[in-house]
């Protein structure tokens, strides 16, 4: 029987309640799931470590964190996915912009991996329109969190932006 470890990558900036659905629902297809958040670039929020420890933060007391782990990575996700030996990546889509950047991800990454593949999950209704765009947009105008990120993330949010 072969190992179903699945890679779930992002920026994670922040990681919301969205990404813990597709996070939750992923970890019912697989045997071990990686979060591996990418470096980013200038326009992240928050630096790598710290959304690493948000994510493992979001992740306890979770029903199947003991097949998770949370790392960083850099560079190409085909060469993260081929070094942490997964066997798929798992994405999520929320909308048809969405899935038309995952469809050509997808196919750009076949060719530099063959065999590369892509497990696509819709969010809950409830959770689709939850971006860590939005959330920033949220916490930078002082508004209520906890609808869309775990307790941990919405205290790093607002000590980044303290209420004035």
């Amino acid at each position: 029987m072969s190992d179903r470890h699945y890679l779930y990558p992002g920026t994670f900036d922040p990681f919301t309640r969205g990404h813990l659905d597709i996070l939750e629902r992923g970890l019912a297809l697989c045997d071990r799931l990686t979060v591996a958040v990418a470096a980013g670039g200038k326009s992240t929020l928050l630096d790598r470590d710290e959304r690493v420890e948000l994510a493992r933060d979001a992740l306890a007391g979770l029903a199947g964190a003991d097949r998770c782990r949370v790392t960083g990575f850099d560079g190409l996700l085909v060469d993260a996915a081929r070094d942490l030996g997964a066997t798929a990546v798992l994405r999520g889509v929320r909308s048809p912009s969405d899935l038309e950047h995952e469809q050509a991800m997808a196919a750009l990454n076949r060719v530099l991996s063959p065999g590369f593949e892509v497990v696509v999950l819709f969010p809950r209704p409830e959770l689709a329109m939850i971006s860590s765009t939005l959330v920033r947009d949220v916490a930078r105008c002082g508004g209520a969190l906890e609808a869309f990120v775990t307790p941990g993330v919405a205290a790093a949010l607002r000590r980044r932006f303290p209420r004035g």
